[in-house]
């Protein structure tokens, strides 16, 4: 097939093209994706045109642009290729802890369960596969949270709330964003019993940076899992988000 000139630059752009609409969780306009991808007006016009056919965006009413079918298509793939890939690392983490770890991804302003591998405890946690959790009293919701841009993650929490779920669930908006700040700093959350009362869970991020795409946890009764239990858990938990990230 002969080569195509410009073609690995037209690829990119409309990369940053959809980066631009997932960042933004919203239609964008031409014009507000001109200034936010430094494009001219008449390569994204030309190259959204070229992903509308194909699915990837679709054209609202009011002519803004938005992910189309075939972006969903994709994302479905990909989590569930997620999912394969993680198998092994959470069975790995279940040996080094003895307590059930999980792969979460957020689906709207949810949490929702993908993957797990189960303690081999008789007395251990579950968190059933395809269960959606509120972000702000899990682990996993909080680094995933707070891999967002603040504005964004001001806005999830702005629409979920702060249910009180136990007496140590983060209620108070201050607080809780303080507390996205801390995991942004340390690379991991924790759940003391905010969630349900008597688990506690450690979780990490998948992927680096701007973008993660999932959070890798374990869980257990908090009188077991916690101090020494948890000691040089977390560095390994980094390096298999890390590592899933990655692949």
């Amino acid at each position: 097939m002969p080569s195509v000139p410009g073609g690995v630059q037209s690829v990119d752009r409309s990369l940053d093209l959809l980066d631009a609409l997932v960042a933004a969780d919203r239609p964008l306009g031409i014009a507000e994706l001109v200034d936010l991808c430094a494009l001219p007006q008449g390569t994204v016009h030309r190259l959204l045109q070229a992903l509308q056919r194909r699915g990837y965006v679709r054209r609202t009413p009011a002519r803004k642009y938005a992910l189309g079918t075939g972006s969903l298509r994709l994302a479905d793939a990909a989590q569930r290729a997620l999912v394969r890939s993680a198998r092994p690392v959470l069975t790995e983490l279940v040996r080094m802890s003895g307590e059930t770890a999980n792969l979460a991804v957020l689906e709207g302003d949810e949490v929702v369960y993908v993957a797990q591998v189960a303690s081999p405890h008789t007395l251990r946690m579950f968190a059933e596969v395809g269960r959606h959790v509120p972000p702000h009293s899990t682990a996993v919701g909080k680094v995933l949270l707070a891999a967002m841009p603040p504005d964004r993650a001001a806005g999830v929490v702005r629409r979920s709330g702060l249910a009180r779920r136990t007496p140590t669930t983060i209620t108070e908006r201050a607080a809780f964003l303080a507390e996205l700040d801390r995991v942004r700093a340390q690379g991991y959350a924790v759940d003391e019993q905010e969630h349900e009362t008597g688990v506690r869970c450690v979780a990490v991020p998948v992927g680096p940076g701007d973008r993660v795409v999932a959070a890798v946890s374990v869980s257990g009764p908090a009188d077991r899992f916690a101090g020494a239990a948890t000691e040089g858990l977390v560095e390994a938990m980094c390096r298999a988000g890390e590592e899933l990230g990655a692949g």
